[in-house]
């Protein structure tokens, strides 16, 4: 029999997901999904396998309801239990689910091209990014024949509010959208905000006026980057571009006269490739 306060946990707790008001509470939002979700989130590019106690630690859940989300998920393919280590790894479900998705998405395949293009120019890596939650995660990597790249590759995560392609996606949004996410971000990032919220600003000045906007030294000290909105929708159609590189490859001025102009021209590219323009 279940003690009056896990009946409680199971049937009376919301749990919203990232951005949304507390306040505003939804009979029909599942928590016990939501929570089985941000366990599979909980698992980044470069880890090895993680157990319940990390899972916890990411999640902000309890252990013991970690341990029975890892379960569940385990028994249907999304999770494999390493017995040996008594930890768990992502399983083929998973893989199968974000490979589909990937190859369902014609931006990816028209945007590749293009990509790779401005890549093999400038020597850098470019790619194409939508948001996952206060993240942008990439889609779309491109490589030009630099000896010295980024470390990053579809499935990576940059942070939103200070990278260049995060600052793109955010400038473009419908006020409402973008209003709701700097609410989110101003709690994620407390003392950092002020700083981050003027980089925003900076950002949404900067297209604006040049198309483009720049990360310079703000996401990674070593880093430098250009971002271009890529709209072809709202929401899970909102897109971003960039073009980032070690910093002595990419001074201020070639981010200003040179990968910014040419990344905006990829992105209108894109644009007339899908009938957009």
């Amino acid at each position: 029999m279940k003690r009056r306060g896990e009946m409680l946990e199971a049937h009376t707790e919301t749990v919203l997901p990232e951005g949304a008001d507390p306040a505003e509470r939804d009979s029909q939002f599942v928590t016990a999904l939501a929570r089985g979700l941000d366990v599979l989130r909980a698992f980044r590019p470069g880890d090895g396998p993680l157990g319940n106690q990390q899972l916890a630690e990411r999640t902000g859940l309890p252990k013991p309801t970690v341990s029975r989300l890892t379960y569940t998920l385990s028994r249907l393919g999304y999770l494999e239990h390493l017995s040996d280590v008594g930890k768990y790894a992502l399983g083929v479900g998973v893989l199968s689910l974000g490979f589909t998705a990937l190859g369902a998405m014609g931006m990816r395949r028209i945007a590749r091209p293009f990509l790779q293009e401005l890549a093999t120019y400038s020597g850098l890596s470019v790619a194409l990014g939508t948001r996952d939650q206060l993240s942008m995660v990439y889609l779309e990597c491109c490589r030009g024949d630099s000896a010295i790249m980024l470390a990053l590759d579809v499935g990576s995560h940059l942070k939103l509010s200070t990278s260049a392609i995060g600052r793109a996606y955010l400038s473009a949004l419908p006020p409402a959208e973008q209003a709701g996410l700097f609410a989110s971000l101003a709690r994620h990032e407390g003392d950092r905000w002020p700083e981050a919220l003027r980089g925003l600003e900076q950002a949404k000045t900067d297209i604006a006026n040049r198309g483009f906007c720049l990360s310079a030294g703000d996401w990674k000290s070593e880093v430098n980057a250009v971002g271009v909105p890529l709209g072809v929708g709202e929401g899970g159609l909102a897109f971003a571009l960039n073009c980032g590189g070690p910093a002595y490859m990419l001074p201020f001025e070639r981010l200003i006269d040179d990968i910014g102009p040419r990344l905006v021209q990829v992105a209108a590219a894109i644009r007339r490739q899908m009938g957009m323009e």
